[in-house]
């Protein structure tokens, strides 16, 4: 009789509250119980932390070169054969070779170099080549006379403009310029993501300089979400997500041509590994792009409904390659209406 296979100790540090739906994922399609996955973060009444097979904290405060450090004496200890970062990921992913000296093979959505290009808008639409879904025409600025000189030049040519910082995540920051209403109106309308120009623009010129700003033309159609597990610079999976306006419908599953196609491009100009996502929207000028997010989207669990268990797949191909998925484990179901239910847990 042969020896039982190894299992293979996976650990994904301190990250979004998607994560969550990774680990359960992986751990219902993990059928063999090839993977004993661990989860890390700072905060012990984390609602992930019960996802894992096992939870331990984080220290709080360590700058990226300790961190760092400390991440490898977590992986001698706990014996760890791949480690998927997500804090301080851009560092980490610098320091392969540290890891791999104990043993720990490094699964990052990409080279240090490419995701601090995927976190600055600004440098990543300057540089992107995507013919299918060109970047939003944008400006950047930091300071109010760039904004003027940014406004000037956009106003003319689109109906609504918008503004987000380079670095971001959530949307933070984002707001859709007011050209007739002042932002206590628009607060008192309920009006979110929008903010009064006047006030837009006095704000500035108090602050004289500030973090770098994107002006750009506001896209008002259809968003779509991908969620994509690479190899490489290889597109292994996608499944895109169409988002409806009206509360309540859900999402659509819609393999656009176009936008695999453009994810496929992405991933090979990017040289992305693991999962990945990528967000598109489309406004008068057609489909833009609008970022990568070198991580799971907050919507994983609606595109795995659709058929391929995209964090598994992840896993799985970063082990053993990619190359034995078939068809079934691939294919999606084009067209299935997707929604989200919140679900209650009892914290630690």
């Amino acid at each position: 009789m042969s020896a039982p296979e190894r299992v293979c100790r996976v650990w994904y540090n301190s990250a979004f509250s998607s994560i969550a739906n990774v680990l359960t994922l992986i751990r219902e399609a993990d059928h063999a119980g090839r993977f004993h996955t661990m989860y890390t973060h700072p905060h012990a009444h984390t609602p992930a932390a019960g996802a894992a097979h096992e939870f331990h904290l984080e220290p709080k405060g360590l700058t990226a070169a300790d961190y760092v450090d400390w991440c490898l004496q977590f992986c001698r200890e706990h014996r760890i054969d791949v480690f998927a970062p997500a804090k301080h990921a851009s560092a980490l992913s610098a320091a392969p070779g540290r890891f791999l000296e104990h043993g720990v093979r490094v699964l990052s959505a990409a080279a240090a170099d490419q995701l601090d290009i995927i976190d600055d808008k600004a440098a990543f639409y300057a540089g992107v080549d995507l013919p299918l879904a060109p970047p939003p025409d944008f400006r950047i600025f930091k300071d109010i006379a760039q904004f003027e000189a940014a406004h000037a030049e956009l106003r003319p040519l689109h109906k609504e403009l918008c503004v987000k910082p380079a670095r971001s995540v959530y949307g933070l920051g984002f707001s859709v310029l007011d050209e007739e209403r002042s932002s206590a109106a628009l607060l008192l309308a309920g009006a979110s993501y929008r903010i009064g120009l006047g006030d837009l623009r006095r704000g500035l010129a108090e602050l004289e300089t500030f973090r770098t700003m994107l002006l750009m033309e506001y896209l008002d159609g259809y968003e779509y979400s991908v969620d994509c597990v690479g190899a490489n610079g290889h597109l292994v999976a996608a499944v895109a997500r169409k988002k409806l306006p009206q509360p309540g419908q859900g999402q659509v599953i819609d393999m656009r041509a176009d936008i695999v196609e453009s994810c496929a491009k992405l991933a090979a100009d990017f040289g992305l590994s693991g999962m990945f996502n990528v967000q598109f929207r489309e406004g008068r000028g057609g489909l833009r792009l609008l970022e990568i997010n070198a991580r799971a989207s907050g919507g994983i669990g609606m595109a795995c409904l659709a058929g391929p268990n995209l964090p598994y797949l992840a896993l799985v191909g970063f082990v053993d390659g990619h190359e034995g998925f078939g068809p079934e484990q691939l294919a999606v179901r084009d067209g299935l209406r997707v929604g989200e239910l919140g679900t209650a847990v009892a914290l630690p």
